[in-house]
């Protein structure tokens, strides 16, 4: 894996290592001075390195140390600056013009060469003080021998009976234990920490452990685990005492030969690396006797990987519900909700909230309560309050366990997920947004052979699967698209930004004033009263900040002048008149985005912008064109790493110089040149396109040809979205290509459509989201669609169906992925689904307007046969219906579910005007 560059622990260390090494390399080398220097210098900044990232680890510093940490990350930032603000001065940075070989042209030059001389003797005396300070303070780098109480060994001995919201997946684990197979099975509970995987194993262990007989054993595993002394635990609880000195091969030896002839129930607790289960694993020998594993971890990727035998034998926690949740809270605190005084039922739900159904939150909580003045309505508010800071230590307990998970975190995760908190509280994050913004800071570098788009997208998962951020949108694939943080979690994210100095937020740009640290990383959120004020205060430096966001109400926004080193600009204000004058001289900018509500004009050049991977300048259609800048700066096609284009539909000249964009939105086939429809095909690296076509044109038929053809050139295109007008047939290529679409999203607008399912929508393989709109709807169409592997959702508006009937058979394919089906027909009689397909289908959606074949009550035939189905939508115009029609419409939807051996839930709406669905 390639280095992160940038992180909260380490600061910039990496990334000068990296630069200082490039001034080593062979180019270099002919200047020996300057590699002597640079060697020295390098060489005590990876010590330093090395000291930082064992830091990292303990809980608790002196201060001393933390002193001393504090200032060698912000030395690296310096050095860092140093170095880039050098290689820009003597013209480094133009990748066009080959970065080693121009620097070495300009360093021949006495005045360059005094000038790096003098830089790098400055990084060498910052260097030598801050060793110098480590030595001097005898600081101690090395790791903390101190442990914690696990707050997780209470559980073990909670009474069953006073458990809340275990029942379910109890019996969920049990009947996944009690399957009557002989082969070893291992589950794994999977879960935030907090949610009551140790409980859940432990109620279960109890339920169990009389079947198998005395063979039973539960360990808990620590975060760094001394595997040896689990495994003499193991053997311990076996009734088998092993040697002090026996070996970890030895003791696993031990585990297998005891176990061999005897039925087990084990149940390995908090696993938090695979490389740990690797060796526990191999003590559990496979002897068909219908032996059992539980493990528990917070990461998905564990769960999967205790899994044997390839079976994801997972049980995935949840958060308590809303009912279990006031069970558990007035339970502890009164005996029932019933017996909450009136006058704490508000300010108990908000409490509630905060806690988000995490039962250990909710029981340290309320057993706080019901230990002090429990009717007191000030106190529930105070707690109420911290709750939202998390700075009462009567809290500890909750905190404790958000601490756990946090410290749990490789150094790259920890640095991404504080990076959130540059984000007002409540705000609903794009992941797109996030992790472009992720790469921009340096916090992801790339992974075996992935690039850093990839792996930032691998970063995303891993904290939504971790439940560190929560799901606020997916899409149709089921990926997750928009984010936010748990408001406790968001309190731990700003504690630990403040113990790292890692960003500041400002609400009131007074309150910067007198900072005695640099500003890194600035997030202002303003409001409607901070109009009449300057943003921010002019006797405070901006020239050292690397990421700014801008979040709010104002009319305007700073000078980016003041912004010498920035990295990361994001812009959501209101209606503000953005100034980029000077954009062009933010030549370390990777990142900018903004939001459509705001005014700007870009630069007529921003070709100095040679770092620049990301911008995204959504246009508002309420702002008058004149005001916004009618053309993208035709230099643009000269920066070398832009991978995120989002500029409108007026390009440029020479986009298939672009080889490096992945994310294209949006192209125009109305105002761009037919070189540039053509050129499209050149951008091979394109992951995500989308089209749209302006007023009719005369050559829209030639233009449809030529992108026809260059789309059939993009074989690495993952998402297509689709804004044209009319029938679009001619769209993709007639014949399969010879090399298979990698297509995973396929998106057309209500405005166009096909006259019917197109044969080459066959050919992906790996479409999992398709929207689309079709004149009629053939059987045949009906089986190109059933084949399709990895389809899960489908959404179709069909004008007309052929004999006013589709047959949705086990024929030609069974829609095998298929989740979510949503139809706009113009009948509900016309579904026919017949055993065998669909068998995954969750949530059907179908809407449609009454007509006189629905007068006396319709529904789909055959939804008995969705075995898998939990959700009928119904939404249906009925302009012109009777109340008896309606009721008669409604009950034979509902006789139809009733059906269904699951009964699913029913959702019906009517609408007093029929529904707009395909375009006239």
């Amino acid at each position: 894996m390639d280095r992160i560059l940038v992180s909260a622990s380490t600061g910039a260390m990496n990334s000068v290592l990296g630069k200082l090494a490039n001034l080593m390399g062979e180019e270099f080398a002919k200047l020996k001075n300057l590699r002597k220097e640079v060697k020295f210098v390098s060489d005590e900044l990876a010590s330093m390195k090395d000291a930082l990232e064992g830091l990292s680890y303990l809980d608790e510093l002196d201060p001393q140390t933390k002193r001393w940490r504090d200032i060698v990350r912000e030395m690296s930032y310096d050095i860092e600056e140093i170095i880039d603000d050098f290689m820009q001065n003597i013209g480094g940075t133009d990748k066009s013009d080959g970065f080693v070989s121009s620097t070495i042209r300009r360093l021949k030059t006495l005045r360059s060469r005094h000038r790096i001389a003098r830089q790098i003797e400055d990084v060498k005396k910052l260097v030598l003080e801050t060793s110098a300070r480590r030595q001097r303070y005898k600081i101690d780098t090395s790791s903390s021998s101190n442990v914690a109480i696990d707050p997780r060994v209470a559980s073990l001995y909670e009474n069953a009976a006073n458990l809340v919201g275990v029942e379910e997946p109890t019996n969920e684990l049990i009947n996944l234990l009690r399957d009557g197979e002989k082969k070893l099975k291992v589950v794994s509970i999977v879960g935030f920490g907090g949610l009551g995987k140790t409980t859940l194993a432990s109620v279960v262990h109890g339920k169990l452990k009389g079947e198998v007989s005395s063979c039973t054993a539960f360990v808990l595993v620590s975060q760094k685990p001394d595997i040896p002394k689990l495994l003499r635990g193991l053997l311990s609880q076996l009734g088998v005492e092993p040697s002090i000195h026996a070996c970890e091969s030895h003791l696993i030896d031990m585990l297998r030969e005891h176990l061999k002839n005897e039925r087990y129930l084990i149940i390995i607790d908090d696993i938090w690396d695979v490389s740990a289960w690797d060796i526990i694993k191999c003590a559990f020998p496979e002897n068909y006797l219908g032996s059992r594993v539980i493990t528990t971890t917070r990461i998905q990727v564990v769960a999967k990987a205790c899994c044997f035998h390839g079976h994801d034998h997972i049980l995935e926690m949840k958060p308590l519900n809303d009912k279990d949740s006031r069970r558990l809270f007035f339970g502890r605190i009164f005996g029932s909700e019933e017996a909450c005084p009136r006058h704490l039922r508000d300010v108990s739900v908000q409490i509630l909230k905060k806690c988000g159904g995490l039962p250990l939150a909710i029981v340290t909580i309320s057993s706080m309560l019901a230990s002090e003045d429990s009717i007191q309505k000030e106190r529930w508010e105070h707690v109420r309050s911290c709750l939202g800071s998390l700075k009462n230590l009567t809290l500890e307990g909750v905190r404790q366990i958000l601490n756990l998970s946090y410290r749990d975190l490789p150094l790259h995760l920890k640095t991404c997920l504080l990076y959130l908190g540059m984000y007002p509280e409540d705000y609903i994050i794009s992941r797109y947004d996030l992790e472009r913004q992720w790469m921009a800071e340096g916090f992801v570098g790339k992974d075996y052979g992935q690039d850093c788009v990839k792996v930032a997208s691998n970063y995303f998962n891993e904290l939504v699967n971790r439940s560190l951020i929560q799901p606020v949108k997916f899409d149709g694939r089921g990926s997750v698209t928009k984010c936010k943080i748990h408001d406790m979690m968001l309190d731990l994210i700003l504690l630990k930004s403040t113990e790292e100095n890692f960003f500041t937020i400002v609400d009131d740009p007074r309150t910067i004033t007198g900072l005695d640290y640099k500003i890194r990383r600035l997030s202002v959120h303003l409001d409607s009263l901070s109009n009449n004020q300057a943003i921010l205060p002019r006797n405070i430096s901006m020239s050292h900040v690397r990421s700014v966001m801008f979040f709010g109400s104002s009319e305007s926004t700073p000078d980016l002048v003041e912004f010498k080193l920035l990295r990361v600009l994001f812009i959501n204000l209101h209606r503000a008149t953005v100034d980029l004058s000077g954009l062009s001289k933010l030549y370390q900018l990777r990142y900018l985005r903004i939001s459509r509500f705001c005014l700007y004009q870009l630069p007529t050049q921003i070709r100095a912008l040679q770092h620049l991977q990301t911008l995204d300048m959504e246009r508002y259609s309420n702002i008058p064109s004149d005001i916004l800048s009618k053309k993208i700066p035709s230099d643009i096609v000269h920066l070398p790493y832009l991978m995120h284009l989002n500029v409108g539909s007026e390009l440029f000249d020479g986009i298939g110089k672009m080889k490096s964009l992945r994310h294209l939105c949006a192209f125009d086939l109305a105002v761009n040149t037919m070189d540039n429809i053509k050129n499209i095909g050149e951008l091979t690296n394109l992951r995500y396109l989308f089209i749209s076509c302006g007023p009719h044109l005369d050559d829209t038929e030639r233009r449809m040809d030529v992108l026809r053809s260059s789309l059939g050139k993009l074989r690495n295109l993952e998402d297509l979205i689709v804004s044209m007008r009319g029938c679009i047939d001619g769209l993709m290529p007639l014949s399969p290509p010879p090399t298979p679409y990698q297509l995973e999203r396929f998106v057309m607008f209500r405005n166009c459509w096909f006259s019917r399912i197109p044969s080459w929508i066959g050919e992906l393989r790996n479409l999992g989201e398709l929207r689309l709109q079709v004149c009629e709807l053939l059987n045949d169409g009906v089986g190109i669609l059933s084949e399709l592997p990895v389809l899960v959702h489908l959404d179709m508006d069909i004008r007309r169906a052929v004999d006013k009937m589709i047959v949705i058979c086990a024929g030609r394919g069974t829609f095998p992925a298929l989740k979510r089906l949503s139809l706009q027909i113009s009948s509900m009689t016309y579904l026919d689904f017949q055993a065998g397909v669909m068998p995954k289908l969750q949530r059907l959606e179908v809407m449609h307007n009454m007509n006189g074949s629905d007068q006396n009550g319709a529904s789909p035939a055959g939804i008995e046969h969705l075995l898998a189905l939990e959700e009928l939508s119904a939404a249906i115009g009925c302009e012109g219906a009777t109340e008896p029609t309606k009721r008669s419409t409604e009950s034979a939807l509902r006789s139809a579910i009733n059906m269904h051996p699951s009964h699913p839930r029913v959702t019906i709406r009517f609408f007093r005007r029929n529904l707009k669905f395909f375009p006239e």
